[in-house]
C-alpha cells in the first residue's frame, strides 16, 4: 500500500513538472516575462501540499496543485466519504488539480485533476472538462474524440458513462445550463486492478495536456474585441458559482482543512456579473 501511495505522489508531482513547462515555453512567445507564485503549504492534522501559479500574457492566471494529506476526517464529513465511517474517519489522500483561465476569450478555460483516496476503500477519481466563451464545434469534436481514444484504451464503457457523469456533475441547476463543453469526471474508481486503474488515471493527465497544448496553438495568435472580452468575464462568474456551490474538490479540501488560498487558486482573476 505504501509503495502505491508513493507511485502515486510521485506520478501527480511529474505531471505538474510536465504541465508548467509546456505552459511557460508556450509563454516564451509573448513579449512579457510571465509572473510566477510558488505556495507551501502544511496540513495541520497531517501533510500538505505545494500550489504553482503562473499569470502571464497567455495564461492570465493558471493554477497547479499537487497534495498529499492524511490524517482524520471531522464527525460531520466522515458519512459523506466512502469507506471513512469504516476506518474510523482515518484517511490518506493526494492528487493534482489544475484550473487555467486565458488572456483570449477565443481559448477555453480548462479544468483537470486525478487523485487517489484511502480510507478503509480505495479509489482514484478525477477527469478534465473545458469551458470555451464561444464554442467552437471543431474543438469540440477533437477534445471528446481524442478523450474517448483514451478511454477505449482501457474499456470501452469509459467514455459514455464518465461523460455521462461529467455532463451532470458540470451543470449549475440554478441558472439551467452546463458550464462548458464536458469531458469525462469519474470517481470511486476501483475495478479490482490497481495498476491498470492508475495507468487510466495518468493517461488522463497526459491526454489533457496533449488536448490543451493543441487547442492553445490553435487559437494563440487570433485577434479578440473588447466585446468578447466583456462576454468572457461574464461567463467566468458561472465557474465561480459552481466552484463555491458545488464543487466536490473544493468541498473536499475544506473537509480536510486544507489550505484555503491553494483551494481557491480555482477562481478567475477578473470577473463580472451582470
Amino acid at each position: 500500500m505504501e509503495k502505491q501511495r508513493t507511485q502515486a505522489f510521485e506520478w501527480f508531482c511529474a505531471l505538474r513538472d510536465k504541465i508548467i513547462e509546456s505552459f511557460l515555453l508556450i509563454e516564451k512567445q509573448s513579449s512579457a516575462e510571465p509572473k510566477i507564485e510558488k505556495r507551501k503549504w502544511d496540513r495541520p492534522g497531517g501533510g500538505g501540499g505545494e500550489s504553482t501559479i503562473i499569470f502571464g500574457n497567455v495564461f492570465e492566471k493558471v493554477g497547479v496543485n499537487v497534495s498529499k494529506v492524511h490524517g482524520k476526517f471531522a464527525d460531520s464529513a466522515i458519512n459523506e466519504i466512502p469507506g471513512a465511517s469504516e476506518s474510523n474517519g482515518e484517511f490518506w489522500a493526494s492528487g493534482i488539480s489544475l484550473v487555467s483561465h486565458m488572456q483570449s476569450p477565443l481559448i477555453p478555460a480548462a479544468h483537470m485533476n486525478t487523485r487517489l483516496i484511502y480510507t478503509s476503500k480505495q479509489w482514484f477519481g478525477g477527469g478534465m472538462d473545458f469551458t470555451p466563451i464561444y464554442k467552437n464545434e471543431e474543438d469540440c469534436k477533437y477534445i471528446h474524440e481524442s478523450i474517448k481514444m483514451t478511454c477505449d484504451r482501457f474499456d470501452t464503457g469509459y467514455y459514455p458513462k464518465f461523460k455521462e457523469q461529467c455532463d451532470n456533475y458540470f451543470f449549475l441547476p440554478h441558472r439551467k445550463e452546463p458550464r462548458g463543453i464536458g469531458g469525462i469526471f469519474y470517481d470511486n474508481l476501483s475495478s479490482g486492478n490497481w495498476r491498470n486503474d492508475f495507468e487510466f488515471t495518468k493517461a488522463v493527465g497526459e491526454a489533457f495536456l496533449e488536448i490543451y497544448l493543441h487547442i492553445i496553438r490553435k487559437h494563440i495568435q487570433k485577434s479578440w474585441t473588447k466585446e468578447q472580452r466583456e462576454n468572457q468575464l461574464i461567463k467566468r462568474g458561472r465557474y465561480v458559482e459552481f466552484n463555491l456551490l458545488y464543487d466536490r474538490g473544493t468541498r473536499f479540501g475544506l473537509m480536510t482543512d486544507g489550505n484555503p488560498d491553494a483551494i481557491m487558486m480555482s477562481m478567475p482573476p477578473l470577473v463580472k456579473w451582470l
